[in-house]
């Protein structure tokens, strides 16, 4: 019989007990009632500052379509619970309602606390808690002036980095006498203040607040010391208090700070009632991180449904992220509590690192760490904890942790603390399941998935596994495409078979001789078909056009930025009714022309270059399109001239030869009406200028891009944008989009920021003139085939009937154009057959 169980909260924990359950209850156990206070489903609030960084709300989000039509779960957003009747078993709602329930999960979470200083009420003062919160915050920061955050723990600093977003001049008042007090020691908060107050901030440690100043409205705020930092932008992050107010009117234990009192299997004072996440106090003491609310999400779950004792097994405090560009990371006894504990520091102020190990009293266990600056070393320590060193302390604490990989860990030690996911685990569902990848492991074991620190242990583990990733673009070489990329560069090597007889082995095939002409044209080896590079091509490419199911070809001229005279459009119209082509107008906003024989495209292409037409390189893995918005000429929103910038960006790019097919967008203001975020680069308009956004596509795994730079000039705009492109052509995977390109880059967007925005690796002049040869050499490739006889000769359908059209295509009229028919063959002609009689 199917039992109602409802859950009041739908915060990160309280939708991992949904998904938890969902995932065991294959019986239909229970059905799940779900109260959301906030309008929208649960959201990944460890990563809330992303959503001021270019994150939207969807991107946040963690439910899925498969959730929200699940018939066993009823989720109620934007309403609350206002009563719990024990005796009834029935909770009261918000919107009047009256649920019956067998089992109550209370997963209210936490509020922010303000400190009762005078005027924490006045206009101006915010919480960081909320997607509403910080759209408050956005809506009254003013670019240039001073904003104050009270508090300078890890969410003080997340808040201070959302105001430094908006352009800001953030201070951090912390009461403490160093930042990020819970988590690092002296000489950590030393380091990590010295870092933050280089990237712009201002630090006030050991300072109390004394007031926020104004009338109705915040202008200042005075400290204990005198100190009046004028402002009008107030942010309280000075922690949390759990959410227990359902607790006293109910008759709910409560613990002495506060929280739903629970045993260690998160069952309230009532049998029926569990407590989990930041408002259930375990045996008395409340936890702020969300890796300890999923384990107490996942011990009610087994409970509920008879699978085990589903005890609560303590909280991993560990910490790592990236605050304002520094890493930070503490895990374990970071303090040296430990009666005896021994400290073993290794600093370098130069570099702006610190780092600390704390051990037993004999120098062999590892009790715990501080790591700030460099904190790559995490993965492999944290889960070291409790356990003897593998390697002498001094060794552990090489920079970057080079010395210790993960053969030092033990079977059981858990790699992915928020998941509750061992070595063992990993390690037998790599060898069970013949996992080669990290996706992969995270799809199977869900490691990586929540803060993703572990995620360079998953690589170390597929190798100490035996994976190991080929990098061989195909059995003829056993180079990657980057690497063939920088040896033609090198090299100067010309022609495939040059290539493969230097670099390779065999005759070739049709995945690297693609792969090679790609190359050779990015780099201004000619016209794609001269000479032996014509055999190179897929079929697309080989004949400048894309081939449909029934053997026609579509031709796309360019339409930069969808801009188009009645001229063109009249050439355009007379072209596709002459030679009788289906026409259609694409998404990316250009006119398609369907239906073409083989031996017609010449012909077409004639007429079009004649009326001031190129190729649209709709066929080639190149530069396709870059969509427009009309732009502050006609828009009333607009606020940059959107056209004008996609017209000059697609001209400027327009045949650049790549891994895979490129496509842009421009939009003049927010309101997105290009689609530009849903594009491997896209431009959307500010006020000060343009934000400049990479690696995101559409098709089968659709991708936001993610902010790259912001409010940048005309002429920076498109520096940037020459870097990132030469840089993903030299550096992709073959067919590999820039959306995986950059998922897959060691170090992910901070690197690739690193490399084309501040130009760490010093290419950034070397990729500039890339891109300048490729402008000074494009050449219309259509262009290129009516100039030469020998191309032309290519394009027929029958080598020994030139003339002779395909029989095999047929066409039905269908809304008074054409589109294909039945053939009277298994499979279409395929080109340059001879005739048989």
């Amino acid at each position: 019989m199917t039992r109602t169980l409802v859950v009041v909260g739908h915060g990160m924990v309280g939708h991992r007990l949904v998904e938890a359950l969902r995932e065991r209850d294959a019986d239909g156990t229970w059905r799940i009632v779900v109260l959301g206070e906030e309008s929208r489903p649960a959201y990944d609030r460890v990563a809330l500052s992303s959503y001021l960084d270019g994150k939207s709300a969807e991107d946040l989000s963690l439910v899925d379509h498969e959730l929200l039509d699940d018939p066993m779960v009823d989720l109620r957003l934007g309403i609350g619970a206002t009563g719990i009747d024990r005796a009834a078993r029935t909770v009261s709602t918000s919107d009047g309602a009256e649920l019956r329930y067998d089992a109550l999960v209370l997963a209210t979470g936490s509020r922010p606390f303000v400190p009762p200083v005078p005027g924490h009420d006045l206009d101006g003062c915010f919480v960081y808690r909320t997607i509403e919160d910080l759209d408050a915050i956005r809506a009254a920061a003013t670019e240039g002036e001073p904003g104050v955050v009270i508090g300078g723990g890890l969410l003080g600093l997340e808040a201070a980095n959302a105001l430094r977003l908006l352009g800001m001049r953030a201070h951090v008042v912390e009461m403490a006498p160093r930042l990020m007090p819970l988590q690092v020691d002296e000489g950590g908060g030393q380091v990590l203040g010295r870092l933050v107050g280089d990237l712009g901030l201002t630090v006030h440690c050991g300072a109390a607040t004394k007031s926020i100043d104004g009338e109705g409205r915040v202008r200042g705020v005075t400290l204990a010391d005198g100190t009046v930092i004028d402002t009008d932008v107030v942010v309280f992050s000075a922690g949390v208090r759990p959410r227990d107010e359902l607790a006293e009117p109910t008759g709910l234990a409560r613990a002495d700070r506060g929280g739903f009192l629970v045993d260690a299997s998160c069952r309230t004072s009532d049998e029926n009632i569990w407590a989990i996440g930041e408002c259930a106090a375990v045996e008395g003491r409340c936890y702020g991180l969300v890796a300890p609310g999923y384990s107490m999400a996942e011990g009610v779950a087994e409970q509920l449904l008879a699978l085990g004792e589903g005890t609560f097994p303590g909280a991993d405090l560990s910490t790592k992220l990236k605050l304002l560009g520094v890493d930070v990371a503490s895990f374990g006894d970071a303090h040296a509590q430990t009666d005896g504990a021994l400290e073993v520091v290794y600093a370098n102020n130069a570099a702006g690192t610190y780092a600390k190990l704390v051990l037993s009293d004999d120098a062999r266990i590892l009790l715990g760490g501080v790591l700030v600056g460099d904190a790559t070393a995490y993965s492999v320590l944290r889960p070291l904890i409790d356990r003897e060193l593998p390697a002498p302390p001094e060794q552990l604490l090489l920079p970057a942790g080079s010395g210790v990989d993960a053969g030092a860990l033990p079977a059981d030690a858990t790699v992915c603390s928020c998941n509750n996911v061992s070595k063992e685990d990993i390690t037998s569902a790599i060898a069970g399941q013949g996992l080669t990848d990290v996706p992969g492991i995270k799809a199977c074991t869900k490691a990586g998935t929540s803060c993703g620190s572990c995620v360079p242990m998953l690589k170390n583990l597929l190798a100490e596994c035996g994976v190991t990733a080929s990098k061989a673009l195909c059995e003829h070489f056993p180079q990657s495409r980057a690497e063939l990329f920088e040896i033609v560069q090198a090299t100067g090597i010309g022609s495939f078979s040059e290539l493969i007889g230097r670099h390779g082995s065999g005759h070739g095939c049709d995945i690297c001789k693609p792969a090679v002409a790609s190359i050779l044209a990015s780099l201004g080896h000619g016209h794609i078909l001269d000479g032996e590079q014509a055999g190179l091509q897929d079929t697309n490419d080989r004949f400048l056009a894309n081939m449909q199911r029934n053997g026609t070809y579509s031709v796309v001229p360019r339409v930069p930025g969808g801009e188009i005279t009645p001229e063109k459009l009249i050439v355009l119209g007379e072209v596709a009714k002459d030679f009788g082509l289906y026409t259609k107008i694409t998404g990316g906003q250009r006119i398609d022309l369907f239906g073409a024989r083989v031996e017609q495209l010449p012909l077409i292409w004639r007429r079009l270059v004649d009326a001031g037409f190129e190729s649209g390189h709709a066929y080639g893995k190149a530069l396709r399109t870059v969509k427009s918005c009309v732009g502050n000429d006609w828009c009333r929103y607009g606020v940059q001239d959107s056209v004008s910038m996609a017209i000059r960006l697609e001209l400027r790019y327009r045949g650049l030869r790549a891994p895979h097919k490129i496509k842009a967008g421009v939009s003049g203001c927010a309101r997105e009406c290009a689609e530009a975020r849903g594009k491997d680069f896209g431009v959307i308009a500010t006020d000060k200028g343009w934000n400049l956004y990479v690696g995101g596509n559409g098709g089968f795994t659709p991708r936001h891009a993610d902010l790259l730079a912001a409010d940048l000039d005309d002429e920076r705009l498109i520096r940037i944008i020459d870097r990132f492109l030469m840089f993903y052509v030299r550096t992709a995977d073959r067919l590999q989009r820039t959306s995986a390109w950059l998922e897959a880059l060691d170090g992910g967007l901070d690197h690739l920021r690193e490399v084309v925005v501040e130009d760490s690796l010093g290419i950034a002049g070397e990729l500039e003139a890339a891109m300048h040869r490729h402008v000074e050499n494009y050449a219309d490739e259509w262009a290129g085939v009516l100039a030469d006889p020998g191309k032309l000769a290519r394009f027929v359908s029958f080598v020994n009937a030139p003339d002779a059209p395909d029989p095999t295509i047929r066409f039905v009229q269908e809304r008074g154009q054409i589109r294909p028919g039945p053939v009277t063959l298994p499979m279409p002609a395929i080109p340059n057959q001879e005739v048989l009689t």
